[in-house]
C-alpha cells in the first residue's frame, strides 16, 4: 500500500510540474475586456513566474480588471498599451482628485506617465463660476464647495472666503487647461513602467517573457501562433498523464491485490494442514514393506503333486493366489509354521514383495529346502 501511495503522489506531482511549465499567453477578466499578458498576470490563475513582480491583476465581481497599488489602493484598469508600456486607470468611485490627495506610487513599478502641473485645492462656502476654477463635485457637499485652480493664478485675495485644502501636482495629458478639466472630471490616470522593458519584443510582434523559471531576465519568444502547437502538446501531455497514470496505478493495485490474496490462501492451506496433525505428534514416515530374499524363499518346502492332486495341510483344491485348481505334476511350495501351500511360481513372486503368508499373514520360518512328491 505504501508503494501505491508513493506512486500516486509521483504521478500527481509530475502532472502538476508538467502543467506549471506552461504559462498562459493571454487572459481576460471577461469577453471583450482588456487583454492581459506578460508582464501582467491574473493573480491566482498562474504561477508567480508567469508574470513580473508587481504586475498582478485581479478580476472584480462584475468582471472589471483591477490593479492594487501598495500605498494607494485599488484602481480599475481602462486600457493597457504594451508597446508604449503605459496603463490607463480610473477610480472605482469616480473621484480621482480624492485619490490624488494620497497618491503614493512607491513600492510599485509604476510612475505617472503624464506631465505634472501644480494646482491648489480650495474649499469655499459658495461655488466659484470663474473659468479658472475647476469644480470638484465628488469632494464638495452642501456647505463646502471644492475647486482646483492653477497655482500660478492663485492670489491671497481668494482667501477672503475660501481656505486652501492642499497644493498638489496633478498629471496633465493635454497642453491646455480645458483638456485637464476634462481629464480630471473623467477620472483617468496614466501610469507607465520601465522594467521589464518589452518594447522591442512588442515592436517585433513577439511575445515577451522570462528566459527561464529561475531567471529575472526577459527575452522575446515567437508569436502566439508559432507557440500554439507546443502549447497543445503540453495540454495533450497533461491529459495523458491524468488518464494513463491512474490506469497504471489501478493495474498495479489489482496485481498487488491478486498476489496478496494468493499468498493469503496459500498460508491458510498450510495452516489448515498443520492444524490437522495432532498436537505433540510428528508425522510418521511411511513403512516400506520388503519381501524375502531368494535364498530364504528357496529354503521353503516344495512339493510336486501326483495324480491324486492332494495337497497336505489345511489347503483347498486351488491356489488362493491365482485361483487356479491344482493339477498333477504342479509344483507347489508350502510356508513353514502355517503349512499353507500355493503354486511355487505364485508364492515365490508374492514372497519377493511380502514377508508374510497371503492367507494368515504369519511370518514364516526358515526350514531346509526340499522337493517332495505327494505320491511317495
Amino acid at each position: 500500500m505504501m508503494f501505491l501511495k508513493l506512486l500516486f503522489h509521483f504521478f500527481i506531482l509530475f502532472a502538476v510540474a508538467y502543467a506549471s511549465s506552461d504559462c498562459q499567453y493571454y487572459s481576460w477578466c471577461s469577453d471583450n475586456n482588456i487583454l492581459i499578458r506578460f508582464p501582467f498576470q491574473i493573480q491566482g490563475q498562474q504561477h508567480p513566474y508567469c508574470g513580473y513582480p508587481g504586475f498582478k491583476l485581479t478580476c472584480s465581481n462584475d468582471s472589471k480588471t483591477v490593479i492594487t497599488l501598495p500605498y494607494t489602493g485599488k484602481f480599475f484598469v481602462r486600457n493597457i498599451n504594451y508597446l508604449r508600456q503605459q496603463m490607463q486607470v480610473y477610480d472605482p468611485d469616480d473621484c480621482l482628485p480624492k485619490r490624488l490627495l494620497s497618491l503614493n506610487l512607491s513600492g510599485s513599478p509604476f510612475i505617472v506617465a503624464s506631465s505634472l502641473r501644480n494646482y491648489t485645492l480650495l474649499s469655499c462656502p459658495t461655488r466659484h463660476t470663474g473659468s479658472q476654477f475647476i469644480p470638484i463635485d465628488c469632494l464638495s457637499n452642501s456647505t463646502s464647495f471644492v475647486s482646483a485652480i492653477p497655482s500660478v493664478n492663485f492670489t491671497n485675495s481668494l482667501l477672503q472666503s475660501c481656505h486652501v485644502l492642499k497644493k498638489l501636482s496633478f498629471p496633465v495629458l493635454g497642453p491646455n487647461q480645458e483638456t485637464f478639466r476634462d481629464e480630471l472630471l473623467s477620472g483617468d490616470l496614466l501610469l507607465a513602467w520601465h522594467a521589464p522593458d518589452c518594447r522591442y519584443c512588442e515592436s517585433q510582434e513577439a511575445m515577451c517573457g522570462f528566459e527561464s523559471i529561475n531567471s529575472d531576465q526577459v527575452r522575446c519568444f515567437s508569436d502566439y501562433q508559432t507557440e500554439r502547437p507546443q502549447h497543445g502538446l503540453r495540454v495533450f501531455g497533461i491529459i495523458t498523464l491524468s488518464t494513463v497514470g491512474p490506469a497504471i496505478i489501478c493495474a498495479i493495485g489489482m496485481a498487488c491485490y491478486a498476489s496478496f490474496m494468493y499468498r493469503r490462501s496459500s498460508t491458510a492451506r498450510i495452516g489448515a494442514a498443520q492444524s490437522s496433525t495432532p498436537t505433540g505428534m510428528s508425522p510418521q514416515p511411511a513403512i516400506v514393506r520388503m519381501g524375502l530374499d531368494e535364498s530364504t524363499i528357496e529354503s521353503y518346502q516344495k512339493l510336486e503333486l501326483g495324480e491324486s492332486r492332494r495337497v497336505p495341510g489345511p489347503n483347498e483344491g486351488c491356489c488362493t493366489i491365482c485361483l487356479s485348481e491344482y493339477k498333477a505334476k504342479d509344483t507347489i511350495r508350502c510356508i513353514p509354521e502355517c503349512s499353507h501351500c500355493f503354486h511355487a511360481d505364485c508364492i515365490d513372486e508374492w514372497l519377493r514383495m511380502n514377508s508374510t503368508c497371503p492367507l494368515c499373514r504369519n511370518s514364516p520360518s526358515h526350514p531346509s529346502s526340499t522337493v517332495l512328491s505327494t505320491d511317495h
